[in-house]
């Protein structure tokens, strides 16, 4: 049986409702009449969370239900990652007074121009009988911009009243080659030794920083250069406005510049490069801004359209003029914001402080984060029990372009994650619930064991294109000409890979590197450690047991060609001894039992046995315990049991109820 979490207090009791509304998260047709049942429901008080429970459960006779008038499917409307109330109430043909009711009666204050994100606008979507989905090109604006600030940005810009937008300070990162000087220049720029408290001198967490100049604001973000955190400078590159490209004009342009030209590039930021080390006796200008040029940064010097500053941030040269440029190229891009309402923005960084908890480093891009605020981060919430700049001072409020460290959460947000502040804790607590409810179900999905038999469906659909094997055999000598016929089998359209080819058992290291690659196992004349059979069996993943070749690369190509068919096997469940029998208006004859051996569970397949002999076969229809459904009932209780076309049940039958496990 499987257990699941009590969730939190408020999740309950907004599950308890949606239950009593008619099922969680099932759309209703006719919008008002749905948004009637649920309002309905809610006065009826907590004694209906009982009556909620056994409507979750029950399962009607077919007999019993009354005709149905044909309704047409309701359309699902499309709902931009962040909309408005006036927005939303056109898109879901309703007033926003209607919407600022339901977001009220959840704690939440609003105003007909507040900005709500999507899994807000699903809550309300949901009291109003009406189903959404996320606006498709917003998916693909965000997967073109990997984890979607830009686009964040860009859709707020779009929804404010251009009179509320106020220029706000450029967010700068610099970006470039291990030890090319990164560190070293912001540290020139702040005037403090951040470089030596880094381990190694190797930048560790990505940091945010502001700094003043002639009165202006400028926010950097400081990104790893070593080769192990590439993914956290790309990070960095997609909520940045301007990158600083540092490049050791004694080295030139190498491997991890080139990488971060493309990571600029993909975020569509302009770049100034940072031509560090001039003082070096060795430094050679000229070469790297041909390198340069090569890759597509035209210096400005030779014609093109890049700036590129020389400069010695271990000497503090002409630092200066690099942030000149820097607000230069600001003031032509015209950044603005709204520094008005709830603040919205993102994730850079997360930590579990021993001394402050959970804390998340974030930048906000629209609206002000004040102390205090409910807030949601990603798939977590918390209220903003104090907030500090980079220096360590408390502070009150943040306004857009600013970063500052967040204490208060319940969970550490993903580096990436959008934040937004919401009304109450009572929302920002249940869009967490509804987002991990989300997240664990499309993790599900995507995560799924891939078997032999469904390889050929999902290569055709194109969820994979290659099919990841691990081989396991017992000699050596077996080992080269199994893989080689399989890599033969690869064509085209379909690839074989071999992740592990190895002699011996298979081990729980080799079924956990098939979870996380979606690989099949192959094992020749091994068997299966007990640890990692276990395991196998808890994360579904496939292991094939051969002690022939031919068989191996027949089923493999088989599954390539889609002609391999799933083998089921049938598996007693429980028994149930008949002890009565009667007769039921409506319903026909239902069986009195006692369940003798393992559990009966409604709609398993049932095994009717009369002197030891079968003589039906049918579903288990309905099941009860003092006329109540249950979905199952364990050995050594009474139960009432119904089977599917069942008509002449007698006392001593028995009840053998099975299901059909996949075996390979």
């Amino acid at each position: 049986m499987i257990s699941h979490r009590e969730p939190a207090a408020s999740s309950r009791r907004m599950e308890a409702a949606r239950r009593r509304g008619g099922g969680r998260r099932k759309p209703v047709t006719g919008g008002a009449s749905g948004s009637g049942r649920r309002k309905t429901s809610r006065r009826r008080g907590r004694n209906a969370r009982s009556e909620a429970s056994t409507a979750a459960v029950a399962t009607p006779e077919p007999a019993a239900q009354a005709p149905q008038p044909q309704t047409p499917e309701s359309s699902v409307i499309e709902i931009p990652e962040v909309i408005s109330v006036r927005d939303l109430a056109q898109k879901l043909d309703t007033t926003p007074i209607e919407i600022i009711k339901i977001l009220m009666s959840y704690g939440t204050m609003a105003t007909i121009n507040e900005i709500i994100d999507f899994d807000t606008a699903t809550i309300v979507a949901e009291e109003l009988g009406k189903e959404i989905e996320r606006e498709t090109i917003v998916e693909e604006e965000l997967e073109e911009s990997e984890t979607g600030p830009k686009t964040l940005r860009e859709r707020l810009l779009e929804m404010e009243d251009p009179s509320k937008l106020k220029p706000r300070p450029p967010v700068i990162t610099v970006l470039g080659h291990v030890d090319h000087g990164k560190t070293t220049l912001l540290d020139a720029i702040r005037n403090t030794r951040v470089a030596e408290r880094e381990a190694g001198g190797i930048t560790q967490h990505i940091a945010a920083y502001q700094i003043e100049l002639d009165g202006r604001k400028i926010t950097f973000l400081d990104t790893p250069g070593h080769a192990a955190f590439t993914a956290m400078r790309a990070r960095g590159a997609q909520v940045t406005d301007i990158v600083i490209l540092v490049v050791a004009a004694d080295d030139g342009v190498m491997p991890q510049t080139e990488e971060a030209i493309d990571h600029a590039r993909a975020a569509h930021v302009p770049i100034i490069v940072a031509l560090n080390k001039m003082d070096k006796p060795n430094a050679n200008p000229e070469r790297v801004m041909q390198q340069l040029a090569d890759r597509g940064l035209q210096p400005e010097e030779w014609g093109g359209d890049t700036i590129v500053v020389p400069i010695s941030a271990k000497q503090r040269i002409n630092i200066d003029a690099l942030l000149e440029n820097v607000l230069l190229v600001a003031d032509v891009m015209d950044l603005k914001a709204n520094p008005e309402g709830p603040a919205i923005g993102t994730v850079i960084e997360t930590l579990q402080d021993r001394r402050l908890g959970n804390t998340a480093t974030v930048l906000v891009q629209k609206g002000t984060l004040k102390k205090g605020d409910p807030i949601v981060l990603g798939q977590e919430w918390g209220r903003v029990r104090a907030m500090f700049d980079d220096r360590g001072r408390q502070l009150n409020e943040a306004k857009p372009s600013m970063p500052v460290l967040i204490t208060g959460l319940q969970g550490l947000p993903q580096a990436g994650d959008i934040f937004q502040v919401v009304e109450s804790d009572r929302l920002a607590r249940q869009i967490s619930a509804e987002r991990k409810e989300k997240d664990r179900a499309k993790e599900q999905e995507q995560t799924k064991a891939l078997t032999l038999e469904d390889f050929y469906a999902q290569m055709q659909s194109g969820a994979v294109k290659d099919l990841n094997l691990i081989v396991k055999v017992d000699v050596q000598g077996s080992l080269e000409p199994i893989v080689k016929s399989l890599e033969d089998l690869s064509s085209d359209e379909v690839g074989i890979r071999i992740l592990r080819k190895a002699v011996g058992n298979i081990t729980e290291s080799d079924v956990m590197l098939a979870t996380a690659s979606r690989a099949l196992i192959i094992g020749f004349n091994v068997k299966v450690d007990p640890v990692a059979k276990r395991q196998a069996e808890q994360q579904g993943v496939d292991i094939r047991l051969y002690n022939v070749i031919y068989h191996i690369v027949e089923d493999i190509s088989k599954a390539l060609q889609g002609m391999l068919e799933p083998v089921y096997e049938e598996r007693e469940l429980g028994r149930a001894e008949v002890r009565a029998v009667f007769r039921i208006r409506g319903r026909g004859k239902v069986m009195g039992c006692l369940v003798t051996d393992g559990v009966i569970r409604r709609n398993a397949d049932a095994i009717i046995l009369r002197n030891g002999q079968e003589i039906h076969r049918g579903v288990i229809s309905s099941l009860k315990r003092y006329q109540e459904d249950v979905p199952e009932v364990r050995s050594g209780y009474e139960c009432g049991i119904a089977v599917e076309n069942f008509t002449d049940p007698k006392e001593g039958d028995i009840i053998v109820a099975t299901e059909q496990v996949r075996v390979r």
